[in-house]
């Protein structure tokens, strides 16, 4: 019983500090242009925004986030079902 509450008090700790990374991350920014076309992201791997010919561009935003968050989804699973999960990236939670 104490190992699991053990376990779940670790894994509580490790979505505070990946929630805190994230947070670091956000404040990390890059703007690239070429061709008339500009992009803003952040350490996050979020697309903040897209310009292209000078003019804002949102739906684009939209649509990479998404797909962004989608992939992460994915390859979160796949870790899981390969037995790996966050605790393999993270060197064990035990």
């Amino acid at each position: 019983m104490f190992d699991k509450l053990r376990q779940g008090k670790q894994i509580l700790q490790a979505r505070q500090q990946a929630a805190q990374l994230k947070k670091k991350f956000e404040q990390v920014e890059h703007v690239e242009e070429e061709n008339g076309v500009r992009v803003k992201v952040n350490g996050a791997q979020e697309v903040l925004w897209i310009e292209i010919d000078g003019q804002e561009r949102s739906d684009l935003v939209k649509i990479i986030n998404r797909a962004m968050k989608e992939v992460q989804k994915k390859v979160a699973k796949k870790l899981m079902d390969e037995g790996g999960g966050l605790g393999s990236l993270l060197g064990g939670l035990g």
